[in-house]
Protein backbone atom coordinates (compact mmCIF):
# COMPACT_ATOMS: atom_id res chain seq x y z
CA UNK A 1 0.00 0.00 0.00
CA UNK A 2 1.43 3.39 -0.95
CA UNK A 3 1.77 6.16 1.67
CA UNK A 4 -1.14 8.20 0.27
CA UNK A 5 -3.60 5.32 0.46
CA UNK A 6 -2.35 4.46 3.95
CA UNK A 7 -2.84 8.03 5.12
CA UNK A 8 -6.33 8.16 3.61
CA UNK A 9 -7.33 4.96 5.35
CA UNK A 10 -6.20 6.36 8.68
CA UNK A 11 -8.22 9.53 8.08
CA UNK A 12 -11.39 7.70 7.01
CA UNK A 13 -13.26 8.54 10.20
CA UNK A 14 -13.14 12.29 9.62
CA UNK A 15 -16.51 13.95 8.97
CA UNK A 16 -17.38 13.16 5.32
CA UNK A 17 -18.72 16.67 4.79
CA UNK A 18 -15.38 18.29 5.62
CA UNK A 19 -13.83 20.10 2.69
CA UNK A 20 -10.08 19.88 2.89
CA UNK A 21 -8.21 21.18 -0.09
CA UNK A 22 -8.09 21.74 -3.80
CA UNK A 23 -7.69 18.35 -5.44
CA UNK A 24 -7.85 19.13 -9.14
CA UNK A 25 -5.99 20.97 -11.83
CA UNK A 26 -8.54 23.78 -11.81
CA UNK A 27 -9.28 23.92 -8.12
CA UNK A 28 -11.93 21.25 -7.68
CA UNK A 29 -12.42 20.67 -3.97
CA UNK A 30 -11.96 17.12 -2.69
CA UNK A 31 -13.25 15.65 0.56
CA UNK A 32 -11.27 12.94 2.35
CA UNK A 33 -13.34 12.26 5.44
CA UNK A 34 -15.88 9.44 5.17
CA UNK A 35 -14.69 8.43 1.71
CA UNK A 36 -13.00 5.13 1.00
CA UNK A 37 -9.28 5.46 0.24
CA UNK A 38 -9.76 4.52 -3.40
CA UNK A 39 -12.37 7.23 -3.62
CA UNK A 40 -9.62 9.80 -3.21
CA UNK A 41 -7.41 8.41 -5.95
CA UNK A 42 -6.20 11.32 -8.05
CA UNK A 43 -7.39 11.90 -11.56
CA UNK A 44 -5.02 10.47 -14.11
CA UNK A 45 -4.60 11.53 -17.72
CA UNK A 46 -3.36 8.04 -18.56
CA UNK A 47 -5.71 5.63 -20.29
CA UNK A 48 -7.66 3.57 -17.74
CA UNK A 49 -6.44 0.03 -17.35
CA UNK A 50 -8.52 -3.09 -17.93
CA UNK A 51 -11.03 -1.37 -20.13
CA UNK A 52 -12.59 0.80 -17.46
CA UNK A 53 -16.04 0.97 -16.00
CA UNK A 54 -17.84 2.61 -18.82
CA UNK A 55 -17.58 5.63 -16.67
CA UNK A 56 -20.50 6.48 -14.70
CA UNK A 57 -21.97 6.66 -18.03
CA UNK A 58 -24.36 6.51 -15.24
CA UNK A 59 -27.05 8.89 -15.75
CA UNK A 60 -27.13 7.26 -19.05
CA UNK A 61 -26.74 10.65 -20.26
CA UNK A 62 -23.63 8.84 -20.86
CA UNK A 63 -25.42 5.76 -21.08
CA UNK A 64 -26.77 8.40 -23.05
CA UNK A 65 -23.56 8.18 -24.77
CA UNK A 66 -23.83 4.49 -25.25
CA UNK A 67 -25.38 4.85 -28.65
CA UNK A 68 -26.43 7.62 -30.98
CA UNK A 69 -29.39 5.80 -32.42
CA UNK A 70 -31.74 5.14 -29.53
CA UNK A 71 -35.45 5.21 -30.06
CA UNK A 72 -38.45 4.51 -27.90
CA UNK A 73 -41.38 2.63 -29.38
CA UNK A 74 -44.36 3.34 -27.17
CA UNK A 75 -46.39 0.67 -28.94
CA UNK A 76 -44.23 -2.07 -27.46
CA UNK A 77 -45.58 -3.36 -24.18
CA UNK A 78 -43.98 -6.08 -22.08
CA UNK A 79 -45.65 -7.27 -18.92
CA UNK A 80 -43.24 -8.28 -16.17
CA UNK A 81 -43.49 -11.97 -15.34
CA UNK A 82 -41.94 -12.57 -11.96
CA UNK A 83 -40.59 -15.89 -10.81
CA UNK A 84 -43.19 -17.76 -8.82
CA UNK A 85 -42.12 -18.53 -5.27
CA UNK A 86 -44.48 -19.29 -2.38
CA UNK A 87 -45.07 -16.07 -0.46
CA UNK A 88 -44.30 -17.65 2.91
CA UNK A 89 -41.01 -19.04 1.65
CA UNK A 90 -40.04 -15.70 0.13
CA UNK A 91 -40.82 -13.88 3.37
CA UNK A 92 -38.75 -16.29 5.43
CA UNK A 93 -35.76 -15.94 3.14
CA UNK A 94 -35.91 -12.15 3.07
CA UNK A 95 -35.95 -12.01 6.86
CA UNK A 96 -32.74 -14.00 6.93
CA UNK A 97 -30.81 -11.51 4.80
CA UNK A 98 -28.55 -9.12 6.71
CA UNK A 99 -28.65 -6.25 4.22
CA UNK A 100 -26.12 -4.17 6.15
CA UNK A 101 -23.69 -7.06 5.84
CA UNK A 102 -24.43 -7.30 2.11
CA UNK A 103 -23.67 -3.58 1.91
CA UNK A 104 -20.41 -4.07 3.82
CA UNK A 105 -19.32 -6.91 1.54
CA UNK A 106 -19.96 -4.81 -1.54
CA UNK A 107 -18.08 -1.89 -0.01
CA UNK A 108 -15.03 -4.07 0.56
CA UNK A 109 -14.98 -4.94 -3.14
CA UNK A 110 -15.01 -1.37 -4.42
CA UNK A 111 -11.27 -0.78 -4.34
CA UNK A 112 -9.99 -4.36 -4.44
CA UNK A 113 -8.35 -3.79 -7.85
CA UNK A 114 -6.25 -0.62 -7.93
CA UNK A 115 -5.62 -1.08 -11.67
CA UNK A 116 -9.30 -0.94 -12.56
CA UNK A 117 -10.25 2.38 -14.15
CA UNK A 118 -9.52 5.17 -11.64
CA UNK A 119 -9.17 2.70 -8.77
CA UNK A 120 -12.79 2.00 -7.88
CA UNK A 121 -15.64 -0.21 -9.06
CA UNK A 122 -18.04 2.31 -7.55
CA UNK A 123 -18.94 4.22 -10.71
CA UNK A 124 -19.77 1.11 -12.74
CA UNK A 125 -22.01 -0.17 -9.91
CA UNK A 126 -23.92 3.12 -9.89
CA UNK A 127 -24.31 2.77 -13.63
CA UNK A 128 -25.60 -0.80 -13.23
CA UNK A 129 -28.22 0.33 -10.71
CA UNK A 130 -29.22 3.20 -12.99
CA UNK A 131 -29.52 1.17 -16.18
CA UNK A 132 -31.45 -1.58 -14.44
CA UNK A 133 -33.93 1.04 -13.20
CA UNK A 134 -34.10 3.61 -16.00
CA UNK A 135 -36.02 1.42 -18.42
CA UNK A 136 -39.28 2.08 -16.58
CA UNK A 137 -42.29 3.33 -18.52
CA UNK A 138 -45.00 4.81 -16.30
CA UNK A 139 -47.73 4.36 -18.90
CA UNK A 140 -47.27 0.65 -19.63
CA UNK A 141 -45.84 0.07 -16.13
CA UNK A 142 -43.05 -2.06 -17.58
CA UNK A 143 -39.32 -2.05 -17.01
CA UNK A 144 -37.49 -0.75 -13.98
CA UNK A 145 -35.32 -2.54 -11.43
CA UNK A 146 -38.04 -5.07 -10.64
CA UNK A 147 -37.14 -8.14 -12.69
CA UNK A 148 -33.43 -7.44 -13.24
CA UNK A 149 -33.91 -8.44 -16.87
CA UNK A 150 -30.47 -7.21 -17.87
CA UNK A 151 -29.37 -10.70 -16.84
CA UNK A 152 -30.65 -11.85 -20.23
CA UNK A 153 -30.08 -11.09 -23.89
CA UNK A 154 -31.22 -9.08 -25.69
CA UNK A 155 -31.28 -6.50 -22.87
CA UNK A 156 -27.73 -7.27 -21.75
CA UNK A 157 -26.62 -6.58 -25.32
CA UNK A 158 -28.32 -3.20 -25.68
CA UNK A 159 -25.71 -0.62 -26.64
CA UNK A 160 -26.45 1.42 -23.52
CA UNK A 161 -25.36 -1.56 -21.41
CA UNK A 162 -21.94 -2.00 -22.99
CA UNK A 163 -19.39 -2.86 -20.31
CA UNK A 164 -21.91 -3.60 -17.58
CA UNK A 165 -21.00 -7.27 -17.69
CA UNK A 166 -18.10 -6.21 -15.44
CA UNK A 167 -20.51 -4.98 -12.77
CA UNK A 168 -22.87 -7.93 -13.16
CA UNK A 169 -20.03 -10.43 -12.85
CA UNK A 170 -18.73 -8.62 -9.79
CA UNK A 171 -22.13 -8.88 -8.15
CA UNK A 172 -22.27 -12.62 -8.88
CA UNK A 173 -19.66 -13.03 -6.15
CA UNK A 174 -22.03 -11.37 -3.69
CA UNK A 175 -25.05 -13.28 -4.95
CA UNK A 176 -23.19 -16.57 -4.47
CA UNK A 177 -22.82 -15.66 -0.78
CA UNK A 178 -26.41 -14.43 -0.44
CA UNK A 179 -28.44 -16.51 -2.94
CA UNK A 180 -31.74 -15.47 -1.33
CA UNK A 181 -31.40 -11.85 -2.45
CA UNK A 182 -32.99 -10.96 -5.78
CA UNK A 183 -30.75 -9.51 -8.45
CA UNK A 184 -32.89 -6.38 -8.58
CA UNK A 185 -32.38 -5.80 -4.87
CA UNK A 186 -28.67 -6.62 -5.12
CA UNK A 187 -27.94 -4.31 -8.02
CA UNK A 188 -29.79 -1.34 -6.53
CA UNK A 189 -28.23 -1.91 -3.11
CA UNK A 190 -24.83 -1.89 -4.82
CA UNK A 191 -25.61 1.48 -6.38
CA UNK A 192 -26.57 2.91 -3.00
CA UNK A 193 -23.39 1.49 -1.46
CA UNK A 194 -21.21 3.02 -4.17
CA UNK A 195 -22.76 6.48 -3.82
CA UNK A 196 -22.35 6.48 -0.04
CA UNK A 197 -18.86 4.96 0.09
CA UNK A 198 -17.55 7.47 -2.45
CA UNK A 199 -18.67 10.38 -0.32
CA UNK A 200 -22.27 10.90 -1.40
CA UNK A 201 -25.44 11.24 0.66
CA UNK A 202 -27.27 8.50 2.54
CA UNK A 203 -29.84 7.02 0.16
CA UNK A 204 -32.84 5.25 1.77
CA UNK A 205 -33.31 1.74 0.36
CA UNK A 206 -35.78 -1.11 0.79
CA UNK A 207 -36.00 -4.66 -0.50
CA UNK A 208 -38.87 -6.12 -2.50
CA UNK A 209 -37.78 -6.59 -6.11
CA UNK A 210 -38.59 -9.90 -7.73
CA UNK A 211 -36.49 -11.49 -10.48
CA UNK A 212 -38.26 -12.01 -13.80
CA UNK A 213 -37.95 -14.23 -16.85
CA UNK A 214 -36.19 -13.43 -20.12
CA UNK A 215 -39.56 -12.78 -21.74
CA UNK A 216 -39.83 -9.59 -19.66
CA UNK A 217 -36.77 -7.93 -21.20
CA UNK A 218 -37.47 -4.32 -22.15
CA UNK A 219 -37.13 -3.07 -25.74
CA UNK A 220 -34.00 -1.21 -26.76
CA UNK A 221 -34.16 2.56 -26.83
CA UNK A 222 -35.51 3.40 -23.40
CA UNK A 223 -32.30 5.11 -22.28
CA UNK A 224 -31.24 8.60 -23.46
CA UNK A 225 -29.04 9.49 -26.42
CA UNK A 226 -26.05 11.66 -25.56
CA UNK A 227 -25.99 13.22 -29.00
CA UNK A 228 -29.46 14.75 -28.83
CA UNK A 229 -30.96 17.89 -27.33
CA UNK A 230 -32.89 18.89 -24.25
CA UNK A 231 -36.32 17.98 -25.60
CA UNK A 232 -35.17 14.38 -26.10
CA UNK A 233 -33.89 14.22 -22.53
CA UNK A 234 -37.24 15.44 -21.26
CA UNK A 235 -39.10 12.88 -23.35
CA UNK A 236 -37.06 10.03 -21.87
CA UNK A 237 -37.22 11.14 -18.25
CA UNK A 238 -40.80 12.34 -18.34
CA UNK A 239 -41.66 8.80 -19.50
CA UNK A 240 -40.26 7.58 -16.19
CA UNK A 241 -42.13 10.22 -14.21
CA UNK A 242 -39.38 12.76 -13.42
CA UNK A 243 -39.59 16.56 -13.59
CA UNK A 244 -36.88 18.99 -14.70
CA UNK A 245 -35.27 19.45 -11.29
CA UNK A 246 -35.19 15.71 -10.66
CA UNK A 247 -33.57 15.13 -14.05
CA UNK A 248 -30.78 17.60 -13.31
CA UNK A 249 -30.22 16.15 -9.84
CA UNK A 250 -29.77 12.69 -11.37
CA UNK A 251 -27.32 14.03 -13.93
CA UNK A 252 -25.13 15.18 -11.05
CA UNK A 253 -24.02 11.59 -10.55
CA UNK A 254 -21.68 12.27 -13.45
CA UNK A 255 -19.30 13.56 -10.82
CA UNK A 256 -18.38 9.87 -10.80
CA UNK A 257 -16.74 7.85 -13.53
CA UNK A 258 -15.72 8.43 -17.11
CA UNK A 259 -16.76 7.56 -20.65
CA UNK A 260 -14.90 4.96 -22.73
CA UNK A 261 -14.75 5.16 -26.53
CA UNK A 262 -15.11 1.43 -27.01
CA UNK A 263 -18.45 1.55 -25.21
CA UNK A 264 -20.11 4.89 -25.72
CA UNK A 265 -18.00 6.54 -28.39
CA UNK A 266 -17.12 9.31 -25.91
CA UNK A 267 -13.96 9.56 -23.82
CA UNK A 268 -12.91 11.00 -20.48
CA UNK A 269 -14.23 12.00 -17.04
CA UNK A 270 -16.53 14.91 -16.26
CA UNK A 271 -14.13 16.34 -13.69
CA UNK A 272 -10.73 15.60 -12.20
CA UNK A 273 -11.79 13.52 -9.19
CA UNK A 274 -13.97 10.81 -10.80
CA UNK A 275 -14.15 8.61 -7.72
CA UNK A 276 -15.43 11.30 -5.34
CA UNK A 277 -19.15 12.06 -5.20
CA UNK A 278 -19.58 15.83 -4.97
CA UNK A 279 -21.22 18.77 -6.75
CA UNK A 280 -18.04 19.26 -8.79
CA UNK A 281 -19.85 18.20 -11.97
CA UNK A 282 -22.15 21.22 -11.65
CA UNK A 283 -19.26 23.55 -10.91
CA UNK A 284 -17.44 22.27 -13.97
CA UNK A 285 -20.29 22.59 -16.45
CA UNK A 286 -21.27 26.06 -15.23
CA UNK A 287 -17.85 27.69 -14.93
CA UNK A 288 -15.51 26.26 -17.58
CA UNK A 289 -14.94 27.20 -21.20
CA UNK A 290 -16.19 24.31 -23.32
CA UNK A 291 -14.96 23.74 -26.86
CA UNK A 292 -15.85 21.07 -29.41
CA UNK A 293 -13.49 18.16 -30.00
CA UNK A 294 -13.80 15.80 -32.96
CA UNK A 295 -13.47 12.15 -32.05
CA UNK A 296 -11.76 9.37 -33.97
CA UNK A 297 -15.05 7.78 -34.98
CA UNK A 298 -16.23 11.04 -36.53
CA UNK A 299 -18.40 12.08 -33.61
CA UNK A 300 -17.70 14.96 -31.25
CA UNK A 301 -17.90 15.99 -27.61
CA UNK A 302 -17.22 19.07 -25.53
CA UNK A 303 -13.91 19.41 -23.66
CA UNK A 304 -12.58 21.91 -21.15
CA UNK A 305 -10.39 24.38 -23.03
CA UNK A 306 -7.88 24.43 -20.16
CA UNK A 307 -7.89 20.67 -19.56
CA UNK A 308 -9.01 18.78 -22.64
CA UNK A 309 -8.99 15.46 -20.77
CA UNK A 310 -12.21 16.58 -19.06
CA UNK A 311 -15.35 16.37 -21.18
CA UNK A 312 -19.07 16.98 -21.37
CA UNK A 313 -21.55 15.20 -23.60
CA UNK A 314 -23.42 17.10 -26.33
CA UNK A 315 -26.74 16.53 -24.54
CA UNK A 316 -25.38 17.94 -21.28
CA UNK A 317 -24.31 21.27 -22.74
CA UNK A 318 -27.65 21.40 -24.55
CA UNK A 319 -29.34 20.90 -21.19
CA UNK A 320 -27.24 23.61 -19.57
CA UNK A 321 -28.24 26.02 -22.35
CA UNK A 322 -31.91 25.27 -21.71
CA UNK A 323 -33.46 28.00 -19.54
CA UNK A 324 -35.45 25.69 -17.28
CA UNK A 325 -32.70 23.12 -16.81
CA UNK A 326 -29.98 25.75 -16.32
CA UNK A 327 -31.41 27.20 -13.12
CA UNK A 328 -31.04 23.85 -11.40
CA UNK A 329 -27.50 23.32 -12.69
CA UNK A 330 -26.58 26.71 -11.24
CA UNK A 331 -28.40 25.98 -7.97
CA UNK A 332 -26.48 22.76 -7.39
CA UNK A 333 -23.17 24.34 -8.39
CA UNK A 334 -23.62 26.80 -5.52
CA UNK A 335 -25.19 24.48 -2.94
CA UNK A 336 -23.78 20.99 -2.50
CA UNK A 337 -25.96 20.30 0.52
CA UNK A 338 -29.08 20.98 -1.54
CA UNK A 339 -27.76 18.73 -4.32
CA UNK A 340 -27.06 15.88 -1.90
CA UNK A 341 -30.53 16.15 -0.37
CA UNK A 342 -32.28 16.20 -3.74
CA UNK A 343 -30.10 13.47 -5.21
CA UNK A 344 -30.81 11.09 -2.32
CA UNK A 345 -34.55 11.57 -2.85
CA UNK A 346 -34.56 11.19 -6.61
CA UNK A 347 -32.08 8.31 -6.71
CA UNK A 348 -34.29 6.37 -4.31
CA UNK A 349 -37.25 7.17 -6.57
CA UNK A 350 -35.35 5.93 -9.62
CA UNK A 351 -34.38 2.66 -7.95
CA UNK A 352 -37.98 2.02 -6.87
CA UNK A 353 -39.74 2.65 -10.19
CA UNK A 354 -42.13 -0.20 -10.92
CA UNK A 355 -41.33 -2.18 -7.76
CA UNK A 356 -44.46 -3.82 -6.26
CA UNK A 357 -43.90 -2.78 -2.66
CA UNK A 358 -46.55 -3.84 -0.15
CA UNK A 359 -46.03 -0.79 2.03
CA UNK A 360 -44.67 -2.48 5.13
CA UNK A 361 -41.07 -2.92 3.97
CA UNK A 362 -38.27 -1.82 6.27
CA UNK A 363 -36.46 1.29 5.04
CA UNK A 364 -32.69 0.94 5.43
CA UNK A 365 -30.27 3.79 5.99
CA UNK A 366 -27.00 1.95 5.61
CA UNK A 367 -24.05 2.81 7.80
CA UNK A 368 -20.89 3.55 5.84
CA UNK A 369 -17.89 1.31 6.40
CA UNK A 370 -15.82 4.45 6.89
CA UNK A 371 -17.89 5.58 9.89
Amino acid sequence: MNPLRSTLLKSSRVNPRTLLASGSILGATSRIGGIRAAGMRGYSTESPKKGGSGGLVFLTLAALGASAGYYYNSTQSFKTKTLSTPASSTTEKKKDIDYQQVYNDIAEMLDEDSDYDDGSYGPVLVRLAWHASGTYDKDSKTGGSNGATMRFAPESKHAANNGLVIARDLMEKIHAKYPEISYGDLWTLAGVCAVQELGGPTVPWRAGRQDAFETSCTPDGRLPDAGKKADHIRDVFYRMGFNDQEIVALVGAHALGRCHPERSGFEGPWQEAPTVFSNEYFKAISSRNWIKKTLQDGGWQWVDKNNTDVMMLPAEIAMYNDKEFKKYFDLYAKDEEKFFKDFATVFQKLLELGVPFKGDEKVYHFKRTTE
